[in-house]
Formats: C-alpha cells, structure tokens, sequence
C-alpha cells in the first residue's frame, strides 16, 4: 500500500543523517501479520530468497531497461560509483561501517550499503540517478509490525528527472503491485513459518 512521505519522515531512521540530500520518491508498506519486533532479519533473508523470481512482466521491463543502459552508456561504470558519485557507505560512521554486510539482492545490480535490526538500505547508480532503497521494520498503530520500504533518489540533472517521469507509470502499474505480490508472501511463506517453528 502506498503511504504518505511521512510515514517515512517520522520514523527515527539512521538514513535520515546519512542521506539528507536524497529526496523521498515512493513509501510503501507491506502486511506481515502475526510479526513481532525482533523479526526484521528474517525477512530480509526471506527477500533475498525470494529476490530473484519476479513476475515476467518485472523480468521484461528490467531486461528492457538493461538494453537500453548498454545501447545509451547509462550504466557504464564511470557513469556509477567508479566515476560520477561515491557510494553512501562512505558517509557510515565507523560503527556501521564494519559491519559485515551480507548477500545482496539478485535481479537489480543494488550494492548493500548497512543492515541494522531495524534498517537495511542498498544503492544504485548510474548516469540516470543515485537512488537507494530504504527497507524499515515498524510498528503500527494496531501495534503489530509490518515492512516499509521507501525509495530515495538523487536524479543526474535535468536528463534523470525527466527519467524518473517517465519511469514513473512503470513503477506504479509493474514493479510495486509485484513487488507487493513477492514480499508479502516472502513474510506468509517463508519468514513466518520459521518463527511458528522456533
């Protein structure tokens, strides 16, 4: 479900110190039932699980987009963190800094930038854009949990805001509804059964 920015802005989230430059594109949350507050890690190991089996229409448009990166030079490595920005991860402060960081997600090239028991954050960057994607555990009003996801980007200029337009409907009629589809049932059918088990 989409959610206001400020579901993400009122949150004590570390990113907000770390990324204060970033603007909030999307927020979006997603229903784990029956989740407690201890439960964050094992549905990002649940994700990463489940990271690279996107729908076809996902699979389509990401194969799409990755064609016309190598055509255009949108993702030649100089136009990323070999050349054009810096990674985030050189803004941690020491104590988040060495903690190891484990797999990253398959399907979309996102660098992991921190994992904390609450917080876990990758990067992307390229000619178009330096966007992170902020993954949060919180607590509701219902006081149950649930996973919230918000998407943070830094546009190249005048040429990735127009990108980000047109990338818009796509994201909104594709990649969220299957997004939803994959996580929520990562909590259903993987995260939640280990926690009945324990």
């Amino acid at each position: 479900m989409k959610l206001p920015k400020s579901a993400h802005t009122d949150q004590p989230w570390r990113i907000h110190e770390i990324a204060p430059d970033f603007r909030i594109e999307d927020v979006w949350s997603f229903r784990t039932p029956g989740a407690g507050p201890d439960d964050f890690p094992l549905m990002i190991e649940a994700l990463r699980e489940i990271s690279g089996q996107a729908s076809w229409a996902t699979r389509a448009l990401f194969a799409i987009r990755w064609k016309l990166g190598a055509i255009f030079g949108w993702d030649d490595p100089e136009a990323g963190f070999k050349g054009r920005v810096r990674s985030l991860r050189e803004r941690l402060p020491a104590e988040m800094r060495d903690v190891p960081l484990r797999a990253e997600f398959d399907l979309i090239p996102f660098k992991n930038v921190y994992e904390l028991e609450n917080e876990f954050v990758q990067e992307l960057a390229n000619k178009t854009v330096h966007d992170l994607t902020h993954l949060g555990w919180v607590r509701t009003e219902s006081g149950e949990y649930e996973l919230r996801m918000a998407a943070l980007v830094k546009p190249n200029g005048l040429f990735g805001r127009l990108y980000m337009l047109a990338i818009l409907p796509f994201r909104y009629l594709i990649v969220y509804p299957s997004l939803t589809r994959r996580w929520e049932r990562a909590w259903m059918d993987i995260a939640r059964p280990q926690i009945m088990k324990s």
